[in-house]
Formats: structure tokens, sequence, C-alpha cells
């Protein structure tokens, strides 16, 4: 296998964890993968009881630290080497390549107003790079706040690159971008009026009524809410016309 263009060693949080060597996968303990996801998402050195209170929470102090030193005797090979380990804290070696870090760096990017989204950003591989949750399935107090502060931040940027690649008449683009933000958040209308303003930027009415047609039967059969008077009034005519 071909190794990472940026580092021979990658830690993947989005979408699941995986630790890369070389291209390929490290099979690891699921405490060992605890480990190395809180120290990669930290981007900074970890005070050892910082790490230990955080990934065994109810355990008291000096025997969450004998479970952190434990953990950190079973790592080895890749696992072991991606991590400076210290006396007092604890830190991901800078070669290391973390891609929830990339994908944060390309959400302020895209949605910084005093700068346009540049070419390279607006592009196929940056909605995929979007696309991912992070560490679904992972229900850890710090895995959760995380998730959750990076779900808002990669919905945002969806929607403004939509907007973005929408001023670039590059509609596919604007409908994938917006897709993937209103099926990450069905309830969502900020997401929803993002894909219906593709529709009608490329000229699809249909599509645009039937999305929000969808929308408004979802949204009132699960939380009793009708969409805001500005969707409504995306759709206004086009509802007033398919009534005649």
């Amino acid at each position: 296998m071909a190794n990472s263009d940026k580092s021979p060693v990658s830690v993947t949080l989005l979408g699941g964890f995986r630790l890369l060597a070389g291209g390929d996968q490290v099979k690891m303990s699921g405490g060992s993968e605890r480990l190395l996801a809180f120290v990669a998402l930290c981007g900074h050195p970890v005070p050892r009881p910082l790490l230990a209170g955080t990934l065994w929470p109810d355990t008291p102090e000096r025997r969450a630290a004998a479970s952190l030193r434990s953990t950190l005797v079973r790592l080895n090979g890749a696992g072991r080497q991606v991590l400076n380990i210290g006396a007092t804290e604890i830190r991901l070696r800078p070669e290391a390549d973390v891609d929830v870090h990339d994908a944060r760096s390309l959400a302020r990017r895209i949605l910084d107003p005093g700068t346009p989204t540049g070419e390279q950003d607006l592009s196929a591989e940056a909605v995929a790079l979007l696309s991912n949750s992070l560490l679904p399935g992972w229900y850890d107090d710090w895995a959760v706040v995380e998730a959750e502060e990076w779900h808002q931040q990669r919905l945002h940027a969806l929607e403004t690159l939509a907007d973005d690649f929408i001023a670039a008449g590059r509609y596919a683009d604007a409908v994938a971008a917006a897709g993937v933000a209103a099926r990450a958040d069905p309830l969502r209308e900020s997401a929803r009026t993002a894909l219906i303003r593709a529709h009608l930027a490329e000229g699809n009415q249909a599509e645009a009524l039937r999305c929000f047609e969808h929308y408004r039967q979802h949204l009132h059969a699960e939380l009793g809410l009708q969409p805001t008077s500005r969707l409504c009034g995306l759709v206004g005519g086009l509802r007033s016309g398919a009534g005649r």
C-alpha cells in the first residue's frame, strides 16, 4: 500500500477511529483507541492527571492514574510511536496527521467572512471531508461534546459551501453539499433551505417543491412545527402555481 501523502502515521477520527501506519490499519484495544483519540483531538500536550480523569471519570484518582499507566504499557508498535510520552504529559508527535484538524481548518476557511472561498476548497474533496461525523457511536462525555461541536461546524460550512457553489454556477456541487447537510440533520431548516436554493438556482422547480413538502411534512410529524416564513417565501410562488 502507498504511504500517506502527509506522514507515515495518521489518526482518523471522522467516520470512526483508525490508526494508519504506512497506509495499513493498525489493530488496537478499545482503551488504546480512546487514549489516542483524546490526545489527537486535543492537539496539544495533555497533562497525565487530565488524561486519566477524562478517560476514567468515575474512578478514584489513584486508580485512574494506574489505568492510564497500564494502557500506556500495553500500547506498542505504531500506537506507541505516534505519541510523545513524558513524565508529566502526553502528546501526539508533530509529524502525525489527524483528519479532523484538516477538516476543521477547511471549515474555518469556508466560514471566514473576510476571505472568499478559494478554488482549492471549492471542490468535491472539500464536501467529502465535511461529510463524516466525529467518532460516531462513541458515548464518552468528552467525545459527545467534541462530536456535537464538529457537527455544528461542518453543517454551517456545508451550507456556506453550497452558496459558494451557486455563486460559481456549479449547481450540481451545490446540491451535493447541501444534500450532505440535510441528510446529516433532517430537521435543520438552514440545511434544507440551502438545498432548495440549489435546486432553484439550477432551474429545478419541481425538485425544490418536493424538497420543501418533504421537509414540511417531516417537521410537522416529528415536532409539530411548520417551516418559517423565510423558507415558505422561497417556494411561495411555486406552491401557489401548483395549487392552480
